[in-house]
């Protein structure tokens, strides 16, 4: 083994100098590379009214860098992200920008919730094969927000 990491070592000093250099490998390549997010809300009241119904979730209220927030449960040692909904003159609802994607057990239940919750069905649930279910609807603020569940 010794022998082979020198002869390695040997046939790279006498790489020509025009050769192009290694590349780094990226630092953003992480297995989960979206560790924090943040949803735009105009009215934190009815938008924590809305998230806690359809999701159930419970949120802790703060105030970061002097906006309104309502913060999603965490979990450090748990997988995939946590985020918030945001309040303040840079958080603009909307359809058009990023999706966010809830993983849930079965969609069906979450879009009923967001239908009576005040929400619209953008796009209904769909199989996707062997990846399961997808879905979308827009929240209580107009963020288009999008649902996956197992097959």
């Amino acid at each position: 083994m010794a022998r082979w990491l020198i002869g390695l070592l040997a046939l790279a000093a006498c790489t020509p100098s025009s050769a192009p250099p290694l590349e780094p490998k990226p630092m953003h390549a992480a297995p989960n590379p979206v560790p924090y997010f943040e949803i735009p809300v105009t009215d934190m009241e009815r938008a924590v009214a809305f998230y806690s119904a359809v999701f159930g979730y419970d949120f802790t209220r703060d105030t970061v860098d002097g906006y309104e927030m309502a913060l999603f449960p965490y979990d450090p040692n748990g997988h995939g992200a946590s985020g918030a909904l945001a309040k303040g003159d840079v958080y603009v609802p909307s359809k058009t920008g990023p999706i966010l994607y809830f993983r849930v057990a079965e969609i069906d239940p979450v879009l009923t919730a967001a239908a009576v919750q005040g929400g619209k069905i953008l796009y209904p649930k769909k199989s996707i094969g062997d990846l399961g279910y997808v879905a979308e609807f827009e929240d209580s603020e107009g963020n288009r927000i999008a649902l996956s569940a197992p097959p």
